[in-house]
């Protein structure tokens, strides 16, 4: 199966590499050209973007990008609730595969907080995500369960997390797989963003994006959220 197999919504697109590489590089420039005409429309431009192993090559192809890294802001669509030195931590892994080089200059918000709980940890990052300028670029991934970002199935706090006219932007999530304890912007925060990339890899991937076309419950598979226009689907095999 090819990703031109599938009946995608009217107003997304799809874009197909040949291997992880050039799709890594692919997207890199991508992100690139669109946080530069945010820069050079508002004098800033945010990038969202999400955590686990699949972003690194994209990562390290975006730091090289020429760009006025001073005027960006990063911060994650998710993260799990550990210290940043800790292996899972996905501030960590940004701080060593993009924010190198002229990349680091770039501002970076973390939703970590050393908190007594989940709980409050998720109130500190709403508070912070408060002063976040409009999201320019957000990159999501997906698991194979349709989950995106950490808006897991069967979370407890999913259904308000999903609600497209919340007023909050993060809550607090359990993931099925360890760590458990999730921290993940809001339907409504990560709908808001002007620019929106589903990066994919694999076969596997490819066919929980066709079982979440083929419904449209999003409690069940949290990534039909998503599937709206202008998304932009990168997937190589």
């Amino acid at each position: 199966m090819a990703i031109s197999d599938l009946k995608l919504p009217q107003g997304v697109s799809a874009h197909e590499f040949k291997s992880p590489v050039l799709l890594a590089e692919g997207l890199a420039l991508n992100v690139a050209k669109q946080l530069s005409e945010a820069i050079d429309a508002r004098g800033t431009a945010t990038l969202v973007v999400s955590g686990g192993r699949s972003p690194v090559a994209f990562f390290q192809h975006l730091a090289k990008q020429t760009l006025d890294w001073s005027k960006v802001v990063v911060t994650l669509a998710d993260e799990r609730w550990v210290p940043v030195e800790h292996a899972d931590s996905n501030a960590g892994l940004l701080k060593r595969y993009l924010l190198q080089g002229p990349a680091a200059k770039a501002k970076f918000l973390s939703l970590y907080s050393a908190t007594a709980n989940l709980e409050l940890a998720a109130e500190q990052a709403d508070r912070l995500l408060a002063e976040l300028p409009a999201i320019d670029v957000l990159i999501l991934g997906m698991g194979d369960d349709g989950h995106t970002a950490s808006l897991f199935p069967n979370s407890p706090n999913l259904a308000d997390a999903l609600k497209v006219d919340g007023t909050r932007r993060c809550y607090p999530m359990l993931a099925p797989t360890v760590p458990h304890q999730r921290l993940t912007m809001s339907r409504a925060l990560l709908a808001s963003a002007t620019n929106t990339v589903l990066s994919i890899s694999g076969q596997s991937k490819l066919t929980t994006l066709s079982a979440a076309l083929a419904g449209d419950d999003v409690a069940a598979m949290p990534i039909r959220a998503f599937l709206q226009p202008t998304l932009e689907i990168y997937w190589c095999p």
